[in-house]
């Protein structure tokens, strides 16, 4: 059941995706041979009357595409000049590149916008609830009703940055800046160390207050905090990987996304839907990095174009695209191979 929960989710994503390009390609009149879910062999296939579009599911369910007339090296003299891709005007082919990534995005704020108004909005403020004993910040001056600020002097105005930044400097100790009755403070605190089923792991000793608002307005404001929150996390961990302050070993692959599905699954569906935001807002922040083969790879192009005033020629885009693509398929197998280490 896990299995077939993973691959729905996976699909689903994918499938808004590749929506985006392919309703902003079909309006914009460009010749779409093919809008494909999964890759590798096609395993079921059907055209609908006038429609030069073939829809497709293949055998791997790990990508998707939208092939459209214009993007391949060699023309094809089939297809009329005015319905391929680097024909069109250059507004046009802005938007089709980046409306996958509009559509992540889009999904994932209205599945927020789901939650905050069926299930109710956890607020995201750093609260402190309660101490606990036999940690060092039992001992300080901070308690029940005081707000977290900053951890080593980073601002931290939510509980998902206050995470990450705990994440960040695990087993150090930290510098907590607080208001208590709108005085602010600072404590220095060192984490205690846990050890469980062989592995450590580090506990500051406080927990923060969790509530739940009702009402549109508590789940709007929920909505986008939370997608800001996430867009702001994703930003913060790719530039600490590059720098070199977390490990590959944060990141997690499709093996990694199936661990965490079917522990979210067993704490229900409202869970299972942030969980399907979350995946989907980092699908379409990691398609929007300026790289080889993504769609954020293809955007420089564009600006480049815009630039010089003349498009690169294609020979050269896709063969820029094929070597990134190339590498990108070495890191997911990296980061797979580090997933399974993991699991076992």
């Amino acid at each position: 059941m896990t299995l077939i929960l993973f691959l729905l989710i996976i699909g689903l994503i994918i499938f808004v995706h590749e929506l985006g390009h392919f309703v902003f390609a079909k309006r914009s009149g460009v010749f779409v041979y093919e809008f494909s879910l999964g890759m590798g062999p096609r395993i079921y296939s059907f055209r609908r009357p006038n429609d030069e579009t073939i829809y497709s599911i293949r055998a791997f369910p790990i990508g998707g595409f939208v092939s459209m007339a214009g993007e391949e090296i060699t023309d094809d003299e089939n297809v009329p000049k005015e319905k391929k891709m680097h024909a069109k005007p250059w507004g046009q082919r802005f938007w089709i590149i980046t409306a996958g990534v509009i559509f992540n995005f889009l999904f994932a704020w209205v599945l927020l916008l789901f939650v905050g108004i069926v299930y109710g909005a956890p607020t995201n403020q750093p609260v402190i609830d309660k101490t606990v004993e036999g940690h060092e910040i039992a001992e300080k001056d901070i308690g029940q009703g005081d707000i977290i600020t900053a951890v080593n002097d980073v601002n931290v105005n939510s509980i998902d940055r206050l995470q990450l930044e705990l994440y960040l400097n695990e087993g150090e100790e930290i510098k907590l800046t607080y208001l208590a009755n709108g005085t602010q403070k600072n404590i220095h605190i060192n984490p205690k160390e846990n050890e469980e089923d062989g592995e450590k792991y580090y506990t500051y000793g406080f927990q923060l207050k969790s509530e739940i608002e009702y009402g549109f307005w508590p789940a709007l404001n929920f909505s986008i905090t939370k997608f800001y929150n996430i867009i702001e996390q994703m930003a913060l961990v790719i530039t600490n990987l590059i720098s070199g302050a977390l490990s590959m070993d944060a990141v997690a692959g499709p093996v990694g996304i199936f661990s965490v599905v079917d522990e979210t699954a067993s704490y229900g569906f409202a869970s299972l839907l942030m969980l399907i935001a979350l995946i989907s807002i980092n699908v379409g922040f990691i398609n929007f990095l300026p790289l080889p083969a993504l769609d954020g790879g293809r955007l420089w192009f564009l600006l480049i174009e815009r630039i010089k005033g003349s498009p690169v020629a294609p020979q050269v885009e896709n063969m820029v695209h094929t070597i990134g693509f190339v590498l990108l398929l070495g890191l997911i197998i990296y980061i797979t191979m580090n997933d399974i280490i993991n699991l076992f």
